[in-house]
């Protein structure tokens, strides 16, 4: 079995659940406890696939880049940023302000990894009601943008979307590293 690692990183404003998404994604649990990122935290996990056109399997391992989101942080959010092949882009529907960032942190993202994929989550969906959700999307568009594989409206609390905003960005990491160089 062959084992691929990237590094992958969430960013977004602080206080838009990059960590819960993390916390669900790889310890199926969520806490109403809001704890500040300082600087960087990584994370890891192991998906198991299968290999295309062979029988076997093969492992990705994301390296999960969880950024602080302050306003002090940007100066030096570039190194961190740097080497990365996915970012997930997270905005709070229940703060505009987060989701209007939200295409300003895939530029800046991008223009580091200009060959680098980019998902979108609008997380904590479970706290708006249903019919606002289309129009929080339209805040979020990056016009021309090929690099945005995606765009979600995700809840940490209950889950929703998150397997599928990590497991989108994996499948393209996946695909790309497939490709004849």
């Amino acid at each position: 079995m062959s084992t691929i690692s990237k590094k992958i990183c969430l960013i977004g404003d602080f206080g838009v659940g990059k960590t819960s998404l993390i916390r669900r994604f790889i310890d199926r649990q969520f806490s109403d406890r809001y704890l500040s990122t300082v600087g960087v935290k990584i994370s890891r996990k192991i998906i198991e696939q299968p290999e295309l056109g062979r029988s076997g399997k093969r492992e990705l391992q994301l390296l999960m880049w969880d950024i602080e989101g302050s306003t002090k942080f940007k100066s030096i959010a570039p190194s961190y940023l740097q080497g990365a092949k996915g970012a997930i882009i997270v905005g709070d529907v229940t703060r505009q302000e987060t989701l209007i960032a939200m295409p300003d942190h895939a530029r800046n993202f991008l223009a580091i990894n200009p060959q680098g994929s980019v998902t979108l989550a609008l997380n904590k969906s479970d706290l708006v009601e249903a019919e606002k959700l289309p129009r929080l999307l339209q805040l979020v568009q990056v016009p021309h943008e090929a690099r945005i594989l995606a765009t979600y409206t995700t809840s940490a609390k209950s889950g929703q979307d998150v397997d599928r905003i990590f497991q989108t960005l994996a499948d393209n990491l996946l695909e790309q590293h497939e490709l004849p160089v």
